[in-house]
């Protein structure tokens, strides 16, 4: 069970938003071989990919808003150049998410930017919090997402964290979906579902954050999930990068020493 392992850049956004290249010179150095991007804070597509080149990071992917691609699907050119060769939807707006008219245009949108992306080379992938677990007549809305668009144009990133927050097994969503994850999201929290979640990951920022310790994303390893069970999955379904997530630090460490922790216990494994 060795993967190789990357990190996807939200993790350490305001360390890249301050020192970009410093900042992917510590990842490699902590032992990642990979990263995900969350946005290029300014930076050329030509100037990422010489940085990656130079420090020897593989670009694997990046995370693009929904509503950014459809506004301009030329922007998948830049991931594109850049190396990456997997384009994600990280999130939904509460406009967009199941249950709302527009969700029916995230199912079309997907499709087409499926198909833009494979015509770059490149394969679109869906980055699922807990809120696709909604059902819709009686089926959940990510397994709607996934029966709609076909395998070839639209991949499972699954997020282990929301998976398990969402009420199903992380190790059993993975094997449902054998041979669609290329790239899987480990994520480890503590603690249950609280109303202002969204206010944790960075988002909802105008929300009043969980002071009260009910949930809180934590490194690898210091949390509720069942790493073990979950590599095997990943390895049993044909996974081929495990990405490291932590929306929000804790445990008194910074997002650095966070990201260092996780990678440091997948080591053990």
């Amino acid at each position: 069970m060795k993967f190789p392992i990357a990190l996807q850049l939200y993790t350490v956004r305001d360390e890249m938003e301050a020192d970009f290249a410093g900042t992917l010179k510590k990842v490699k150095e902590m032992g990642y071989e990979g990263v995900e991007f969350a946005g290029l804070f300014g930076h050329t597509a030509a100037e990422v990919k010489a940085l990656c080149e130079e420090i020897g990071l593989d670009p694997i992917s990046a995370h693009v808003p929904f509503t950014d691609m459809m506004e301009d699907p030329s922007i998948l050119e830049d991931y594109a150049a850049i190396g990456c060769r997997y384009a994600v939807i990280p999130y939904l707006t509460e406009e967009y998410r199941p249950g709302s008219e527009k969700f029916r245009e995230v199912i079309e949108g997907a499709a087409m930017l499926g198909e833009k992306a494979k015509a770059l080379g490149m394969t679109l992938a869906y980055h699922n919090h807990d809120f696709e677990f909604t059902k819709l007549d009686g089926v959940y809305a990510l397994d709607i997402l996934y029966k709609e668009v076909p395998a070839d144009v639209l991949q499972a990133e699954l997020d282990t964290c929301w998976v398990r927050v969402g009420g199903e097994d992380p190790a059993g969503y993975i094997r449902k979906y054998a041979g669609r994850v290329d790239v899987l999201h480990l994520k480890d929290y503590f603690g249950s579902k609280t109303e202002n979640m969204y206010a944790l990951i960075g988002l909802d920022e105008d929300e009043k954050k969980d002071t009260q310790g009910k949930f809180e994303f934590r490194p690898l390893g210091s949390g509720v999930q069942d790493f073990p069970g979950i590599l095997v999955a990943a390895a049993e379904s044909g996974v081929k990068w495990v990405v490291v997530e932590q929306d929000e630090p804790s445990m008194g460490l910074s997002r650095m020493e966070s990201a260092k922790k996780s990678i440091d216990y997948l080591k053990t494994l």
